[in-house]
């Protein structure tokens, strides 16, 4: 957590290797990240890492059940892919709208959504930037709800950056950043 500006986002992105770092390492699952060429860096994001953004970045023209798997058709590992999507899409209580096209769903389905796809690959980590920051406080709350049911439910690892601390209550861990530096908290794990 972190007041704007205070490089939250940041650290997200190097964690999810969207960004990589000018020093030091990212390492997840024993892994150098930094030894990776682009090709196997994309390859391993995909495997080891779900992300959720504060929009849900659904694609409008695919249906729930589409965007979800998106992931699985990147990896190119489609085998039970569908029941497991269907699974998942029960899990957070959307099996009636499976059929419906993205755009179609209301912001707090549609971000529900995509905490979905996010865990279709069953990846180490999902990285959750300010999640709730487009919802409204009915629909903040069950997601956070959700994500700390998800949590328990699939001994799931999620890091979450919030401005918003007081909304997601007890937590494992804390970690303050303040001009780009980690004034509070460790922020290395075993994942």
């Amino acid at each position: 957590m972190g007041s704007s500006g205070s490089g939250k986002s940041t650290l997200l992105n190097m964690i999810g290797l969207l960004d990589r770092p000018s020093s030091g390492q990212v390492l997840i699952d024993g892994i150098d990240t930094s030894t990776l060429d682009d090709n196997h860096l994309s390859s391993f994001r995909n495997s080891k890492l779900g992300f959720i953004f504060q929009f849900s970045n659904l694609l409008p023209d695919l249906t729930v059940l589409e965007n979800v798997l998106l992931p699985r058709k990147i990896q190119g590992t489609m085998e039970g892919a569908e029941e497991e999507a269907k699974r998942l899409l029960k899990t957070v209580g959307l099996e009636a709208q499976i059929n419906k096209f993205a755009n179609k769903i209301s912001g707090g389905q549609a971000q529900r959504v995509a905490i979905t796809r996010a865990l279709i690959n069953k990846p180490a980590i999902v990285l959750a930037d300010e999640p709730t920051g487009n919802l409204d406080s009915v629909s903040a709350e069950t997601t956070v709800q959700l994500l700390k049911s998800l949590n328990r439910k699939l001994n799931q690892t999620f890091i979450i950056v919030t401005h918003d601390r007081p909304q997601f209550g007890e937590v494992d861990k804390i970690v303050t950043i303040k001009d780009g530096k980690i004034v509070e908290g460790e922020l290395e794990a075993s994942v």
